[in-house]
Order: C-alpha cells, then structure tokens, then sequence
C-alpha cells in the first residue's frame, strides 16, 4: 500500500513539473535568455516621464504594469489607422492587423517592423516574451504564438500604452 501511495506521489510531481502552457513554450518565449539593457532614441527622467504621461500610462510605459482586461476604448476600435506608443508617438501597429483575441486586450497578428523591440521576463515564475517600444522602451505588452495567420503571432497590447492616429491624419 506504501508503495502505491510513493507511486502516484511521484507521478503527480511528474505532471506538475512537467505542465507548461502552449503559448509560451515556443520559439517566441526563447529569444534570449535574461533582460538586457539597451539605449532608446527618447530617453527622459522619471519626473519627466510623470510629467507628460497620465498615472495609468506611467505604471504601464515606465513600470512594465498590465492594464485591467476589457478596460482600453481601443479594444472595441474598428477605424483604419495606426496605433502609436502613447509615450513617444512611434507607429507600432496597423489597424489592419488588429484582431479579436478574446482576451481583453487589443491584439495585433503583425506588428510595424523595427518599431517594436523584444525581450524576456520572467515576472510570474516563467519566461515570456515582452514587448516594448523600440524608440522610448515603453512596456507595450506580451507576445504568444497562438495568433491568427499569416503569422501566427497575438501581440497582446496594454490598450493604455497605445495611441490612435486614424488613417489620413
């Protein structure tokens, strides 16, 4: 009976250990292997940064925070345009690339090439891929590999550290 109860105890530690989620497990999430530092184009101070952003913007661009889900007026957005980091401007993603995930946040399928940048955190106990603004290093959000074609990629986006610049303007 000893041996039984020693069997399942194993194979339970087994399947605990050996549990990982699928988004995160793919090549994406493996870029890297620690958080580097980098040098932006738009660098200000602290006091600054709270200066020009609202608190919300401020504890997601500067403090890597995530806005609450279903929270961001720009997941229900439907107009053609660009979405600009809402700390510098820079033009990160094309409306025509934004789908429903479900998930609360806008997410994208592709984003504008060179504007966003990559990293890895392991905040919540295991590596994710992070995405920030390649120009001011504003925290954008997280990127998994369960999208939608062409690329396969869901760019799941803090609404708060967007901007909306509709198309012509």
């Amino acid at each position: 009976m000893k041996k039984i109860y020693s069997k399942i105890a194993f194979v339970s530690c087994l399947l605990l250990v050996g549990c990982t989620g699928n988004s995160q497990k793919k090549e994406v999430a493996r870029k890297g292997d620690s958080p580097k530092e980098e040098q932006f184009r738009v660098t200000k101070s602290e006091t600054e940064w709270k200066k020009e952003l609202s608190e919300a913007e401020f504890y997601v661009l500067r403090k890597a925070a995530t806005e609450n889900p279903f929270t961001s007026d720009l997941l229900t957005n439907k107009e053609k345009g660009t979405y600009v980091c809402a700390g510098c401007g820079t033009p990160l993603f094309k409306s025509e690339t934004k789908f429903k995930s479900g998930t609360g946040w806008p997410s994208f399928y592709k984003e504008i090439e060179g504007n966003v940048a990559y990293d890895v955190d392991y905040k919540i106990g295991y590596k994710r891929t992070e995405e920030h603004c390649a120009v001011c290093g504003g925290h954008l959000g997280h990127v998994f590999e369960d999208g939608p074609a062409p690329t396969g990629l869901r760019h799941c986006i803090n609404g708060v550290a967007l901007d909306f610049v509709p198309e012509g303007k």
